[in-house]
């Protein structure tokens, strides 16, 4: 119930913000409260109880020279494309059921560019993604419809919180 309720109030808090209104010193209104944008993160995982700090992973490139592996998102095993030029890690619908993710056509409010043209997409936020015994939490991610992603795309936004990734013998090196 609790988080049946932590997930629904977000939503609920940004179609009635004139409930919630500020008051003065001298107990005047003010403007209502304005939220950021929603970013959607109904999924909470625990930690490996083993510390993952200073870590490293390795992928080596594919038949078709793509960096493809098997990772964990929100602590459930996700196919997917190490992608430099995604700014965020994207996935697609079905996946995000999969892993915890609970979208409804309203959080598909922003329109994205991506390799094949422009898409409704939901930003969202993993609790935590994992390849090997690299392991980051709280990862932004946008969920676009199956139809427009195919696959899971590991962009920027899990690479940049790494200490350094690089290419070297045909293998993408991560280090934490």
């Amino acid at each position: 119930a609790i988080a049946g309720a932590a997930a629904w109030f977000p939503s609920w808090f940004e179609n009635n913000q004139d409930v919630f209104v500020r008051m003065s010193e001298d107990g005047q209104k003010v403007e209502p409260v304005r939220s950021a944008p929603r970013v959607i993160q109904t999924v909470r995982v625990a930690a490996p109880e083993e510390s993952l700090e200073g870590r490293s992973a390795r992928i080596d490139r594919d038949q078709r020279g793509h960096f493809t592996s098997r990772f964990r998102l929100n602590g459930r095993d996700v196919d997917a494309v190490v992608d430099t030029g995604a700014t965020v890690v994207a996935i697609n619908m079905t996946t995000a059921r999969r892993i915890g993710l609970e979208l409804g056509p309203d959080d598909f409010a922003h329109e994205v560019e991506t390799a094949n043209g422009r898409t409704k997409a939901a930003f969202a936020r993993l609790a935590s993604l994992q390849i090997g015994r690299v392991y980051v939490e709280n990862v932004d991610a946008v969920v676009l419809d199956d139809r427009a992603l195919s696959s899971t795309l590991i962009g920027m936004s899990f690479l940049n919180r790494l200490r350094t990734y690089k290419v070297e013998n045909g293998a993408l090196l991560m280090e934490q």
